[in-house]
């Protein structure tokens, strides 16, 4: 992900100068007037020339703050008791409601905020601009042939300290907490997409359980490179290699993982980097990898989050897909999307949209055409979902005025204590 604002203060500028090139057309969506008003307005339309809902009018520009239909939606207010925890510390995500007459830099986020019309009038305006200016076809295949290529320079130029430990991860995935009890067993975590390891250092961390492995696996060489020269690496409970998550053939499987001999696959914004006729390969290895009753803990974009609005011309690769500016891309999903995606129908037809007849997918050591659609057809994997949820979050800098909506996809899949799937 492309890092956002800055919280430092900018001194000595207007507040026109404080945000960078790469949200100057957002500013009129990102601002917040000195006294945001508590009421919203009625939605805009976005026919005609409405300055305020057109991304590409040069007006906004000279405007500080957002019209007031961009507004929050608030909840209203409710006693204390029914929400204990706002105003408490330690502060636990999900707690924090926006209510009618809260002053909304009080904090620096509030959870399950919702965009009000106008607002996703901005959007759809947004997404409108980004498919008319696409990026070429000589590009597209630039970015999609070996993508971990520009993984490779981004974690070159970036080494371990772009993104952060996340330390949420056991109040977000209980099952976190259980593994890495004391005497809780022997457990096999396997990270795909790992980075940095800022997933997989904050686990053993917090680690108590001593038959508790770790194998951190990640498509960039660069990458792996930079897990192994931690400090906190260590090979007895922490094993970091190359995986293409969608590799084929030999490989299927990470390095020494052999079939379903996984109890918990960890995938925090890794689907989204995988081109969508990937999602179907993907499945099937991490299908294979893992245990009857094994578990996948997801965490990806939502779309109309802030890092697919801001993307301007030249991004778009195809609906939702972009590229960033460093060559790396990225999917923003739906929580209906994801759905079917892990219920196994909407990737087998993402996995045959425009391939060859005779292209094959890799599942359960089979070599499966997608032009199969008969009654011999084999299925993709059948995940159960146990839980889906939609984070829709309002972070907010204090001192520059400036808010940002974010929205990501977080669930628990499970494969079936059957080993083989089959179609209901």
């Amino acid at each position: 992900m492309e890092p956002l604002e800055s919280d430092l203060p900018v001194r000595g500028k207007t507040p026109k100068q404080q945000l960078s090139k790469g949200m100057e057309h957002m500013r009129f969506a990102v601002t917040v007037l000195p006294s945001p008003p508590t009421t919203p307005a009625p939605p805009q339309s976005t026919t005609g020339t409405d300055p305020m809902l057109d991304p590409s009018s040069s007006s906004q520009n000279t405007i500080y703050g957002v019209p007031q239909g961009f507004e929050p939606l608030r909840k209203p207010v409710s006693d204390s008791s029914s929400n204990a925890q706002k105003r408490t510390d330690p502060f636990q995500f999900g707690s924090r409601y926006l209510e009618a007459g809260d002053d909304i830099f009080a904090y620096n986020a509030w959870d399950h905020v919702e965009i009000d019309d106008a607002y996703k009038a901005f959007i759809e305006a947004q997404t409108d601009l980004q498919r008319n200016a696409p990026v070429s076809e000589f590009d597209k295949q630039r970015f999609n042939n070996k993508p971990e290529k520009w993984w490779d320079k981004f974690y070159s130029n970036n080494q371990a300290n772009f993104f952060k430990d996340r330390k949420w991860l056991v109040q977000e995935f209980p099952i976190l907490g259980e593994v890495t009890k004391e005497g809780a067993g022997q457990v096999r975590i396997l990270e795909v997409g790992a980075g940095a390891g800022n997933t997989a250092f904050p686990i053993l961390e917090a680690n108590r359980n001593e038959d508790l492995t770790i194998h951190a696996c990640d498509y960039s060489k660069k990458a792996v490179e930079v897990m192994r020269a931690h400090e906190k690496y260590n090979e007895r409970q922490m094993k970091s290699d190359v995986w293409d998550v969608a590799g084929t053939g030999e490989g299927e499987l990470p390095p020494g993982v052999e079939k379903e001999s996984v109890d918990i696959v960890i995938m925090i914004f890794v689907f989204s980097a995988l081109e969508p006729r990937q999602w179907a390969q993907a499945m099937c290895n991490v299908w294979n990898v893992l245990k009857p009753g094994g578990h996948v803990l997801f965490r990806d974009y939502g779309r109309g989050d802030l890092a697919q609005v801001r993307f301007k011309k030249s991004r778009y690769l195809e609906e939702n897909f972009y590229v960033r500016g460093d060559g790396t891309r990225v999917y923003f999903f739906e929580k209906e999307e994801l759905e079917d995606i892990w219920r196994g129908h909407d990737a087998q037809a993402a996995a045959s949209q425009d391939l060859p007849e005779n292209e094959d997918v890799e599942l359960h050591g089979e070599s499966v055409s997608t032009s199969q659609h008969g009654e011999n057809s084999v299925p993709l994997p059948l995940f159960e979902i146990i839980d889906l949820g939609v984070d829709r979050r309002m972070l907010v800098n204090r001192q520059r005025k400036l808010k940002m909506y974010r929205c990501w996809l977080q669930g628990l899949f499970r494969k079936p204590l059957i080993s083989s799937p089959k179609e209901p």
